[in-house]
């Protein structure tokens, strides 16, 4: 049986690299000035989500049934923000040929039922194709899907290694 003591130290370093991470967005929002479009801060929601959970899962440290739960939570909230780093990135890639600003994200979920929302998110806004920032040649929704990947890699090897040392 694998000790306890290593789960609860990777989720609490899920939780402080997250936590960094939206640090860092938060820097160049606000000191930057480079303002979010909506499906950017659709991603901060999915690392804040990724974050709790680790944080939430460090602090209980709970057994094998417990932590299938946690992987299985955070698996959902690394696909759903790894989901939308890759669409930005397409939009990125090949952007629309018309450029049109769409109205924010708070005021699309405040005025349409989040059926009608989500579909406009996705299809992005002018500004989702907009570069301001790169580092390595990569954009900020790029580097946003590197995490959300790293995050599910990491939570595949975990698991694996768990699974393997119980035989």
């Amino acid at each position: 049986m694998p000790s306890r003591a290593p789960f609860r130290l990777l989720a609490l370093s899920l939780f402080a690299v997250c936590t960094g991470l939206l640090a860092a967005g938060l820097y160049l929002q606000h000191v930057q000035g480079i303002e979010p479009c909506p499906m950017c801060i659709m991603q901060r929601y999915a690392l804040a989500v990724c974050g709790v959970i680790g944080l939430v899962a460090g602090l209980h440290n709970p057994r094998h049934g417990g932590q299938n739960g946690y992987a299985a939570l955070l698996a959902v909230a690394a696909l759903a923000g790894g989901g939308v780093a890759a669409r930005q990135s397409w939009i990125q890639w090949y952007p629309p040929a018309v450029s049109e600003c769409g109205p924010g994200l708070e005021y699309m979920l405040e005025s349409f039922p989040l059926a009608s929302s989500l579909p406009m998110i996705f299809r992005g806004a002018g500004d989702c194709s907009v570069v301001d920032w790169t580092f390595l040649h990569l954009t900020i929704a790029n580097w946003s899907f590197l995490v959300f990947a790293a995050i599910l890699g990491g939570l595949t090897a975990y698991l694996l290694r768990r699974k393997k040392s119980a035989f």
